[in-house]
């Protein structure tokens, strides 16, 4: 996530083929389950023409509107299921676990290994219609499967391996879908379900004021994006919400001809018949649920180019980013050069009605504004794709991995290319904010569950890494950087192993780590 503007004077991420077939705590309500037979597809009837800019809600289609059909039926047997013991998926193995910051979110059973969203969104009506099949493992043995689904959706359908459920298997309440359905520990299934509704953001846990929701949003004329750190996936599919499980993503969407939908990895299928347009997006890389992105509405698209890594802009029509976010190749070049070939096969920057930002994976979410669409915030975000995105926290005490290290880089970047002021002048600052900090907002390794994404998992863990390279020298800090992300790829750590790994390979004992991360008083100097 992007920082919040720094105060003065620092001014201021192999896979498994394709399906083929045609206020601080979540919202919680009892929604009844709606169910239709199995056996039958579902269809969405949408309009075809988009809204203008800044219509209001209420709009009607027009009697010439085509139809859009989304197929929704589940439960049609194993032969038009992937097999999920097909090695391929291995690399999205990961260990769920119940995240002691959020507990409310995420279930230590499930180990998601690939998504599968087919979803069709209907602007005029605000309504969305998915298919979802997931790929996944049972990481426990259990009486049940539970998933983080919004109650402002609901679930008409649902199967596992290809046998439709009985609806008193299946309960959607509390913001979870529950499936009483036995598994057994190591075992991998495929769950199929057929949701559809209004998608609604949920309060963010945080103090921040640039952003107070998270989840899905949908904007005046029907348009929407989403950011959903540190959960929000829930509000627009059925997921294992917590930062431990990755998982490979295939996310089509059906929208109006005229419009786009943007979502992470690249674009293996683009069709646009009788008036809709269909775009299929494939994530080759293993990703967390925070780092999924999605967004749809009448786009101009930039095709950019930094060696061989293909970069693409989306700034929705009207906007006056298009100049700013073309800035991502240099970006990235500075970037790589501190950590080395970027991890993905592509990078995208996508430009949403929004005031903060987020290190979507491949697919950068930034706020249309001037600082969130600036040269030092699309650093920050790549930067992210090596601390965050390539490695990712096992649970949200471990945020400060990915901040620190962005944010320090991000400085390190300004201070190069033009601030007035020193990164002397800028350690200073930090090092006088530091107590106020850990008062206000916790140690950064310790931050508060209601101040998610504080300037003390920021500025912080950014003065430490100075204060390190300080110490070890410029030569050594900066291979360490690099060696970090590179030994640690596609996978999560937890605070105790990136401590563990730096005080072992800098020499410098892991309590200088635990004093910044942990102590309620700034570290001493040394």
């Amino acid at each position: 996530m992007r920082p919040r503007r720094a105060p003065a004077p620092a001014a201021r991420g192999g896979r498994p083929a394709a399906r083929t077939h045609t206020p601080s705590a979540r919202t919680r309500r009892t929604r009844a389950v709606a169910w239709v037979a199995a056996t039958v597809a579902g269809t969405l009837l949408a309009t075809g023409c988009s809204p203008a800019p800044g219509q209001q809600d209420g709009v009607q289609p027009t009697d010439t509107s085509p139809t859009v059909t989304l197929d929704t039926a589940v439960g049609r047997g194993d032969a038009d299921l992937p097999d999920p013991d097909d090695p391929v998926y291995d690399e999205a193995l990961s260990t769920p676990r119940t995240d002691p910051v959020y507990p409310v979110v995420g279930n230590p059973v499930v180990d998601a290994l690939h998504y599968d969203l087919q979803l069709a969104w209907d602007p005029d009506a605000r309504l969305l219609t998915g298919h979802e099949t997931l790929v996944l493992r049972a990481a426990r043995t259990a009486p049940r499967l539970v998933l983080d689904l919004s109650d402002s959706l609901d679930v008409t359908a649902v199967a596992l391996d290809g046998e439709a459920l009985d609806p008193t298997a299946v309960t959607h309440a509390r913001d979870d879908v529950t499936i009483k359905a036995g598994v057994v520990r190591n075992e991998r299934y495929v769950l199929e379900l057929d949701y559809e509704g209004t998608p609604e953001p949920v309060a963010a846990p945080t103090t921040r004021s640039d952003f107070s929701t998270t989840g899905w949003t949908t904007g005046t004329d029907g348009s929407t994006w989403t950011m959903q750190e540190p959960y929000g996936a829930f509000t627009w599919y059925a997921v294992d919400d917590q930062p431990a499980d990755k998982a490979f993503y295939d996310i089509t969407v059906s929208v109006p001809e005229g419009w786009t939908a943007v979502a992470n990895g690249r674009v293996v299928g683009d069709d646009t018949t009788d008036g809709v347009r269909t775009t299929h997006w494939q994530l080759g890389s293993p990703a967390a649920s925070y780092l999924v992105t999605l967004a749809t509405g009448e786009y101009e698209t930039t095709a950019l180019v930094q060696g061989d890594t293909p970069v693409t802009t989306y700034v929705p029509q009207g906007s006056s980013r298009a100049v700013a976010v073309a800035a991502a190749p240099d970006a990235l070049n500075w970037v790589t050069g501190w950590l080395g070939a970027y991890p993905y096969d592509s990078l995208g920057v996508l430009v949403v009605d929004s005031d903060s930002g987020m290190e979507t994976q491949t697919m950068l979410t930034l706020g249309d504004t001037e600082y969130a669409t600036s040269q030092a915030v699309l650093v920050h975000e790549i930067v992210h794709q090596w601390y965050g995105d390539l490695v990712t926290p096992t649970d949200w005490r471990g945020l400060w991995m990915n901040e620190g290290m962005a944010m320090y880089l991000q400085v390190v970047w300004q201070v190069e290319h033009g601030s007035s002021v020193t990164m002397r002048q800028v350690a200073a600052t930090w090092a006088a904010q530091d107590q106020a900090l850990r008062r206000r907002y916790g140690p950064p390794g310790a931050p508060d569950p209601e101040s998610f994404g504080a300037s003390n998992v920021y500025y912080s863990p950014a003065l430490m890494w100075h204060r390190l390279r300080e110490r070890i020298g410029d030569a050594r800090f900066r291979a360490l950087v690099r060696a970090w992300p590179q030994q640690h790829a596609d996978g999560n750590a937890t605070s105790a192993q990136m401590i563990a790994w730096w005080s072992r390979r800098s020499g410098v004992p892991a309590s200088f780590f635990r004093s910044w991360l942990y102590s309620e008083t700034s570290p001493a100097r040394g």
